[in-house]
């Protein structure tokens, strides 16, 4: 017997559809001279929680990016370090390969079959504009859960039942959700939805949710 069936796919932007901030800082941490998990610390704090770092505060839209940006250089001085945020985007922006079109090719088949789907991100306010303008999200995306404009943030459970409430009350174990962190994938899984982590190369993400698919 199987299984209720899948209704909704939830998908992190970041890591997912462009290159993950995470993998820039690892060209940054040569530049600075700091080890990438002290780096880490500094710029995103524990990211597996939601607590008031600075970055956790900018991505639940309490702090402008000016504000995040001198607390975060001030936590690194305290620690010997500048480290700047700006620096961190130029960093982004220089790993950058654009879209990743397999997965945008993943949500379209979705679409077709009839799954409702969302993005849930945790983001910057100043970022909103440009981020929405690199993917069609009008065609590919029934909601879209910002989490500076909610003022939830991952690994927070409420922003996923959030997300949910967008997509019309979908039960958690009818939904799978796809981020590049173990921790939001994790958070995921701990309120019943199925979690699949993205790594750099997406095949291995993509072939696991159609099994889920094909499965139920």
């Amino acid at each position: 017997m199987r299984s209720d069936p899948i209704e909704a796919v939830l998908f992190d932007y970041g890591g997912v559809f462009i290159a993950s901030p995470f993998a820039a800082v690892a060209s940054m941490s040569e530049k600075l001279g700091v080890p990438a998990p002290a780096l880490l610390d500094i710029i995103f704090g524990p990211y597996d929680r939601d607590t008031d770092h600075p970055w956790h505060r900018l991505e639940r839209g309490e702090l402008s990016l000016g504000v995040a940006r001198e607390e975060i250089l001030a936590l690194g001085r305290g620690r010997g370090s500048e480290v700047d945020l700006y620096e961190l985007f130029g960093a982004i922006a220089a790993i950058s390969r654009g879209v990743v079109e397999p997965m945008v090719d993943c949500v379209r088949r979705l679409k077709q079959s009839g799954y409702r789907t969302a993005i849930v991100t945790n983001n910057v306010a100043e970022f909103s504009d440009h981020w929405r303008m690199t993917l069609p999200l009008d065609e590919l995306f029934d909601s879209i859960v910002d989490s500076s404009q909610v003022g939830m943030r991952k690994p927070d459970p409420r922003i996923f039942s959030h997300a949910l409430e967008c997509l019309g009350n979908v039960a958690p174990h009818r939904a799978v959700f796809l981020d590049d962190f173990h921790g939001n994938v994790t958070a995921a899984n701990n309120m019943g939805m199925h979690g699949i982590l993205v790594e750099e190369d997406p095949t291995g993400a993509i072939e696991a949710l159609e099994r889920l698919l094909a499965d139920r």
